[in-house]
């Protein structure tokens, strides 16, 4: 069984009976009407169920694949249904237009989200991760910064990537030991990070990587540590593409469910140094990459849902069509698909009930975040701190 059906019906009706404003055609997103989103939701579903879903199990079961020389293969299909994201202009629905993005609200890009994730969990964590890397950028990257990166991570042309955890370290990020050494206008960059989703992979022209590390005269603790943009690939003045950076995928993990999304262990500066610019201040880079964080804490919510969704659809086929004994109804007749059982009745409605009221309570939450972008709009609109359901 090898199918996803987008809910598009369910995540209308939370948009448009559940949510008071739905951030729709209000002051900053006056273009996001309904016919508008409808269209949207519909077209996103198309993706989702003809694109993305049929190679959700093949990238399971082929996985991604680490060459001699550090570099990363993704599963069959996957590179090309990326492309076919990034062509129809997928990443940049929730960016502001001020970012070259499309400037829907975030209640939208959650619902699409949503989809590409109930689709294919392994390849939705690509475009995830780089939604966080324009946040954080955009809020604390130097202008030079935005003017190189923001334009194609925000395309989807290229990638982002979040550098945190270390093996001595692990949650303790206190303990980071990754070096940055002055040189000129940049920094080399030497150190190991383990657990880097979509650290390397052939889907896109570049990597952007957002590394935490401390110069050599860093204090200790977390208030030594800033952030740092690493490039797979150097840029030059014109914006094209330059050599090779200093950073080599070393291993590949193998995660239950997702083998189809390389999470690496990175090398930085094993020939030198890799080379990387400072963003925002020197020993504020966990505040920054807070940023970061916050933005990938929504979307793993996002994530639990799309999976949650899948995994009712499947159980509710499934129930349909295995037949173990007898129900009430057909007693001392044939055996009956068990889903005429009360019992498994009870689950599949839990389950249901369970993943409508967390993609509602989700929703909401992303109506929370359009809300300082609609106070931007109109400064003196009195919105309220937090938008109320019906």
């Amino acid at each position: 069984m090898n199918y996803y059906a987008a809910p598009v019906r369910d995540l209308r009706f939370v948009l448009e009976e559940m949510l008071t404003h739905c951030s729709l055609a209000l002051p900053g997103f006056e273009e996001a009407s309904a016919d508008l989103v409808e269209a949207v939701l519909e077209e996103a579903a198309k993706l989702a169920g003809d694109v993305w879903g049929p190679l959700n199990s093949i990238g399971d079961q082929q996985g991604a694949k680490r060459h001699v020389d550090g570099s990363v293969t993704t599963p069959e299909g996957f590179a090309s249904a990326y492309q076919a994201y990034v062509e129809g202009g997928w990443n940049g629905i929730g960016v502001s237009e001020a970012l070259g993005g499309q400037n829907l609200p975030e209640v939208v890009a959650s619902a699409v989200q949503e989809m590409l994730h109930g689709a294919n969990m392994a390849l939705g964590l690509c475009p995830m991760l780089t939604a966080g890397a324009i946040e954080a950028l955009a809020h604390h990257g130097s202008e030079a910064l935005k003017t190189t990166y923001l334009p194609k991570l925000v395309e989807g042309t290229w990638t982002g990537t979040m550098n945190l955890t270390e093996s001595q370290a692990g949650s303790d990020l206190s303990k980071v030991r990754t070096k940055a050494v002055p040189e000129g206008d940049h920094y080399r960059i030497s150190g190991q990070k383990i657990y880097i989703t979509w650290g390397e992979h052939d889907a896109a022209e570049n990597i952007i990587h957002l590394v935490l590390a401390r110069k050599p005269d860093a204090p200790e603790g977390n208030k030594g540590i800033s952030l740092f943009l690493v490039p797979k690939f150097l840029v030059n003045e014109d914006g094209s593409l330059g050599e090779r950076n200093d950073v080599t995928c070393a291993s590949i993990e193998h995660k239950l469910g997702i083998h189809g999304s390389p999470t690496c262990t990175l090398s930085f500066g094993e020939n030198g140094g890799a080379i990387g610019y400072l963003v925002g201040e020197e020993g504020r880079g966990l505040n920054h990459m807070f940023t970061m964080m916050n933005e990938a804490r929504h979307k793993v919510g996002i994530q639990g849902i799309g999976v949650a969704e899948r995994a009712c659809q499947h159980a509710f086929a499934y129930a349909q069509e295995r037949a173990q004994g007898r129900s009430p109804k057909s007693r001392g007749g044939n055996e009956c698909a068990i889903s005429d059982h009360l019992d498994v009745r009870r689950m599949l409605l839990s389950m249901r009930a369970r993943t409508d009221a967390l993609r509602a309570l989700a929703l909401y939450c992303a109506g929370q975040l359009d809300l300082p972008a609609i106070a931007k709009a109109t400064p003196s609109a009195n919105l309220p701190r937090r938008a109320p359901m019906y």
